[in-house]
């Protein structure tokens, strides 16, 4: 993304690593926004920021994103080595991706789920089915918390740990075995640009109109 983002000075309240290379960064913060939205994050006040969906309730006084460390990343590397007090620089949450209050499907991979952790944790996640899909069972991140939010309304997808005590498949294959997908509801994807485009293939084939498909790509 080519936009210029101002960045706003803050400091590293927490990070806590909870799976390996995934990691929870929080700051005090001054803003407002809402669920669904993403931030612009540097450690440089003129760099190239990169953008990660708020994972933290609106009314929070903590704002919180969900990372994995690439190794060959351009910022995540040096995330992962802050501590409580570092600096970090943030923009003001912007974005489209928003979920209504109306009940819908929520379906997301990997670190895909952060925009729906703040959904649910904004009051938001009542009357909505939530799908996760990882490699792992650890990966299933916030899955407690979830559970206690959303009970019955979790699905979680296990695509490469044969004893996983959740489904096992990828979440695409549990959606071609659904059917009874309602038409008139709302889909929010949010995944790698694959995993969206399949998701959302897989949907139109069920009889979803594309209009009731809302996606969030990370990348």
């Amino acid at each position: 993304m080519s936009t210029k983002h101002q960045l706003y000075k803050f400091k590293v309240e927490t990070i806590r690593s909870i799976s390996h290379g995934v990691y929870i960064l929080s700051f005090k913060h001054n803003f407002q926004f809402s669920a669904g939205q993403i931030i612009a994050v540097d450690l440089i006040p003129d760099g190239k920021p990169r953008l990660y969906s708020i994972a933290s309730a609106e009314k929070e006084a903590l704002m919180e994103i969900l990372f994995d460390e690439k190794k060959d990343g351009k910022l995540t590397p040096f995330l992962s080595k802050l501590v409580p007090g570092d600096d970090i620089y943030v923009s003001e949450p912007f974005g489209t991706f928003k979920i209504s209050a109306e009940s819908g499907y929520c379906i997301a991979a990997g670190t895909g789920i952060a925009p729906f952790v703040s959904m649910a944790r904004s009051g938001l996640g009542n009357n909505k089915v939530l799908i996760h899909g990882a490699k792992m069972d650890e990966s299933f991140y916030f899955s407690d918390l979830l559970e206690e939010i959303m009970p019955g309304n979790l699905v979680r997808c296990c695509s490469q740990q044969e004893d996983t005590k959740y489904y096992k498949g990828r979440l695409t294959q549990w959606l071609i075995n659904q059917n009874d997908l309602p038409s008139t509801q709302h889909y929010y994807l949010c995944g790698s640009a694959e995993m969206v485009v399949q998701v959302r293939d897989i949907l139109i084939n069920k009889g979803i109109p594309f209009q009731n498909i809302i996606s969030e790509t990370y990348f």
